[in-house]
């Protein structure tokens, strides 16, 4: 298809700590124990784009990461590593490797996303437009974002969030606003040159930006050459992109300048007379072809470029792993609803490793999972959780609605409940843990009692 991917991986992200470490970068986060960056690498080989570019921050992290990638994708992909500095941002980090990229068209995607949409879907719709900037968009998770990075992994109440607020032309094929951040919490506000050349505008708040993007090559390096301030794909490049999108003299040309204030509420209804009396003598109700035709030839055009949305189908499954909750809910869901995204789930609708023991009268119910070579006592229970490998857990122990990862050692009697415990934790007999997350290496003491901690060793 003549595309190169730019995975952006990450590397220590700050509101994952304490989950993320120099042994374990957010792109080696497990989602049911395996890294997350590997639901996008299958995505991608799926979709037979084999040609990546994988960015990691930090080079301590992309070293850890290329070496994963290449035993786990071994002769299966063609994968470049490029580490960069941390905090460079999306944009940032496209600029630094951007001497890399020679295709055509460029499909850029974030390494926490967890979906099962095609990549190549939405880069053949990118192709069939000639578009300049293609983005996903997909259904709000129903737990919604934690931002403040609470894991209450049971908490039922969460309401979808507000990620984006986006308008669409009638068909829904072409992007013609998109609010993010900040922006979506004010007033929002159209220009009404796009409202005067479409018509009628779709506005949406029940739709994410995926990070997922197709962009074409030569406009995007422009950009990035000549707006230097643009930090973030999402929040900078693509709001940029989709302003710019109407540059026709025709259509400005024809707005009285006592009407032109530049911008117009949503509500406001007065909109349809003007457009109406712009598209009298037009050929085509297409927005884009209306953009870039002159009616009586007497006004210069400039054809417009064109930003697209793939509209991933309701039932699609769409996640990025960008807080502690989302972490939870993910591994949540891949085990639940969405382990179509896992190769395998037994007879009792859980996954228990090879060569794990279970004691007697040990019960590991529905969307569960049990690591290989993990071990435990008499009378566990382990309800909606995912249990690392090599773990060893001891009798009369209950963990619910958590994620625990490698090598964890846990006592006696321990209650767990909507935490994550990290890779080599002890817990020594009788703690009880209620919606905390515990770091690597960390050892909590016998008979310990935390509720919504966040627990980890001092950085040397």
């Amino acid at each position: 298809m003549d595309f190169q991917v730019v995975v952006l991986a990450g590397g220590t992200s700050k509101n994952l700590t304490p989950l993320v470490s120099k042994e374990v970068p957010k792109p080696l986060l497990p989602v049911a124990n395996r890294p997350v960056l590997y639901y996008v690498l299958h995505q991608l080989e799926q979709s037979n784009l084999k040609d990546l570019i994988v960015v990691v921050e930090g080079k301590d992290a992309a070293l850890l990461v290329g070496g994963w990638i290449s035993g786990t994708f071994v002769d299966r992909l063609h994968v470049e590593i490029a580490a960069v500095p941390e905090d460079i941002g999306s944009a940032g980090a496209i600029r630094a490797i951007s001497h890399h990229l020679t295709a055509n068209d460029i499909l850029v995607v974030s390494g926490d996303l967890v979906s099962d949409v095609p990549p190549g879907a939405v880069a053949a719709n990118h192709r069939r437009h000639d578009a300049v900037v293609t983005a996903m968009l997909c259904s709000v998770p129903i737990s919604g974002p934690s931002e403040s990075g609470s894991s209450g992994g049971k908490d039922k109440t969460k309401k979808p969030g507000r990620y984006n607020i986006i308008g669409l032309d009638p068909g829904k094929q072409f992007l013609l606003h998109i609010a993010t951040g900040a922006e979506i919490e004010k007033d929002t506000r159209l220009q009404k040159r796009i409202l005067r050349a479409v018509g009628e505008m779709e506005i949406r708040s029940d739709l994410m930006d995926a990070h997922m993007y197709a962009f074409k090559r030569s406009v995007l390096q422009e950009v990035l050459d000549r707006k230097d301030t643009l930090q973030s794909l999402k929040q900078d490049v693509l709001p940029y992109l989709v302003r710019s999108q109407l540059k026709s003299e025709a259509l400005s040309n024809r707005i009285p300048r006592a009407e032109e204030n530049g911008n117009e509420k949503v509500s406001s209804q007065n909109n349809q007379v003007m457009v109406s009396q712009i598209l009298a003598n037009a050929s085509t109700p297409s927005f884009h072809d209306l953009c870039s035709v002159s009616h009586d030839g007497s006004a210069p055009i400039r054809k417009t470029h064109k930003c697209c949305a793939y509209i991933a189908s309701s039932s699609s499954y769409c996640a990025r792993l960008n807080s502690i909750q989302a972490f939870m809910d993910i591994n949540r869901d891949v085990t639940g609803e969405a382990d179509h995204l896992l190769s395998s789930i037994s007879d009792h609708n859980n996954i228990v490793g090879p060569s794990t023991k279970l004691g007697t009268k040990t019960t590991v119910g529905p969307h569960c999972m049990l690591g290989e070579g993990s071990e435990m006592g008499d009378k566990c229970q382990v309800k909606r959780s995912v249990i690392g490998r090599h773990c060893r857990i001891g009798s009369h122990v209950k963990v619910v609605n958590s994620v625990v990862m490698n090598h964890v050692t846990i006592g006696d009697g321990c209650i767990i409940q909507g935490s994550v415990i990290c890779s080599n934790v002890q817990l020594q007999e009788r703690v009880v843990l209620k919606d905390c997350q515990v770091g690597a290496g960390f050892v909590v003491t016998a008979g310990s009692e935390y509720k919504g901690e966040s627990l980890a060793r001092k950085e040397k």
